[in-house]
């Protein structure tokens, strides 16, 4: 199935110069939204995953039916104070100022294999910090999932050594 179609080009959005990729149209068209899960449920099944790891907000909505699927435990990974304590995060830099991620801190155990999925890897920035944190806890990295890869910004040089797979490139 051709994603393309159902993705929204919105030209200056948040500021100038930037050209969001919306995927609200691909998740309001069920057998789009379908293919999206159906391809990283084949893509990881046969993976020894132990937890899939979502990043906030709209990794919520890909890597959920995700984990499902695969009958694994759903990490979330949020935006700071977001998490009752005990929470663990790391701080990491956006273009415009810097952010913070957490998770529970019992949430992943040692040696554990995660998967993170996310809707987007743009910078690779949010994806970084969220590999940072997951190691923090001794977890080991199964791989990285997006939906849409924007290859000009070369997300993936910060994802050295990760498994990443995207199901749409521009």
């Amino acid at each position: 199935m051709d994603l393309k179609q159902w993705i929204r080009d919105i030209p200056d959005y948040p500021k100038p110069g930037i050209l969001f990729r919306d995927l609200t149209p691909l998740l309001a068209h069920p057998p789009a939204f379908r293919h999206v899960i159906e391809s990283f449920v084949a893509r990881f099944r046969a993976d020894r995953l132990d937890a899939i790891a979502v990043i906030d907000a709209r990794g919520f909505l890909f890597g959920s039916p995700v984990a499902y699927a695969l009958d694994l435990p759903l990490i979330p990974l949020r935006k700071a104070n977001k998490l009752p304590p005990e929470t663990v995060g790391v701080e990491y830099a956006l273009e415009y100022g810097h952010a913070r991620i957490e998770m529970i801190a019992t949430a992943l155990n040692p040696d554990q294999r995660v998967l993170i999925i996310d809707d987007l890897l743009a910078t690779g920035g949010t994806a970084a910090a969220a590999v940072r944190l997951i190691e923090g806890r001794g977890a080991r990295l199964a791989g990285a999932a997006f939906v849409v890869e924007l290859m000009a910004l070369n997300g993936r040089r910060l994802l050295t050594g990760i498994e990443v797979t995207s199901l749409v490139q521009y």
